[in-house]
């Protein structure tokens, strides 16, 4: 587990630097903000503000230092930031912290908090996806390892093969089209909308899950179609095993031979393919949500690229990053529990 911590922390370390790299290694932010017709001393207070002014490698370390959860600040910085954390020292600290993501050149809010905002929806909407498609894919796997050969493995390898085949954004904007406008008055569903709207009389927000449907479907679907060919896959495999044919020689019923003795041994590429679909569904799947109107992570980044607000699409790359990486561990765990022969390797 050591290993996989260390790898972790130097893949994440890569990400930063690559990020430092795109999105502040080039150009002129501070120009960014003002506009071309900002002065000279606002722009040099701006570059100031940013460590514009510093060399590259120095701007880096800060960004770094900014970013890591162990770091070192003065005593100015951890008010003027609003730092959150524990520190020791007296002018110079040493802390433990929520990582600085630093602050929007268009809003001026801390963009850790504007993530935090936007990350409700995007669980939402990638749990939704991922029970979808993993209920409905290892059923339709399942059916169809069982049920070789007849036309229901043929419609359901069909259906896969054209679920991998079709473009996210095409089918986005399809789903959208036919049940959001044309078949509007019969679903009652909206073309946009997020997980929650706001009372015009009162202000408090209220829950619209079913703005939910239509994204939820369609962000499920290249899961589901890979998770179907996996199940199929994997359970013909473990269905040809000796075991199992023993299992049926001692008068089992299919369907308990099927479910607890086979399906428990074909799962290992499933839970690979669904833990690596809900990290990227989590990391935010920002055609899908921009087409949906979804407020979500993959949203306001597309929002802020095209805005050129370039610390909130440093700060999403970063918390997709850092959300891969735990579901990586997470999985790992889940396989030794789905078979402990792992965890003794």
């Amino acid at each position: 587990m050591l290993h996989k911590l260390i790898y972790s922390f130097l893949v994440l370390l890569g990400v930063v630097g690559l990020v430092f790299i795109m999105f502040q290694g080039f150009g002129d932010p501070a120009r960014m903000i003002v506009g071309q017709s900002g002065d000279k001393k606002t722009l040099d207070n701006i570059r100031k503000d940013l460590y514009l002014d510093q060399p590259k490698w120095k701007q880096f370390i800060l960004y770094v230092n900014d970013v890591s959860p162990i770091a070192i600040h003065s005593k100015e910085e951890i008010i003027t930031k609003q730092l959150q954390g524990v520190f020791i020292g007296n002018e110079t600290k040493l802390g433990v912290k929520i990582p600085y993501l630093r602050k929007s050149y268009q809003t001026k809010k801390n963009v850790g908090a504007l993530l935090l905002e936007a990350l409700p929806g995007t669980l939402l909407l990638a749990i939704a996806s991922i029970l979808f498609a993993s209920f409905i894919g290892i059923s339709l796997g399942i059916v169809a390892a069982v049920k070789k050969g007849s036309w229901l493995d043929s419609t359901a390898v069909f259906s896969s093969i054209a679920g991998i085949s079709a473009p996210s954004f095409f089918m986005a904007i399809l789903i959208a089209y036919i049940f959001g406008v044309v078949l509007h008055h019969y679903t009652g569903l909206h073309l946009t909308g997020s997980w929650f709207d706001i009372d015009e009389v009162t202000g408090e927000k209220y829950l619209t899950l079913e703005n939910a449907i239509l994204p939820t479907i369609t962000l499920g679907l290249r899961p589901l179609a890979i998770i179907t060919q996996l199940t199929r896959s994997s359970m013909l495999d473990v269905l040809d095993q000796d075991y199992i044919r023993t299992a049926y020689a001692k008068g089992l019923p299919k369907i308990k031979v099927v479910l607890i003795h086979a399906l428990p041994n074909a799962l290992n590429p499933v839970v690979t393919a669904i833990t690596g679909w809900f990290a990227e569904l989590l990391a935010g799947a920002f055609f899908i949500e921009y087409i949906f109107g979804w407020r979500g992570i993959g949203k306001i980044t597309v929002d802020a690229l095209g805005k050129l607000d370039y610390p909130v699409v440093m700060g999403a790359v970063l918390l997709s990053a850092c959300i891969f990486i735990v579901i990586n561990l997470l999985a790992d765990k889940l396989y030794e529990i789905i078979d402990p022969r792992i965890g003794e390797k």
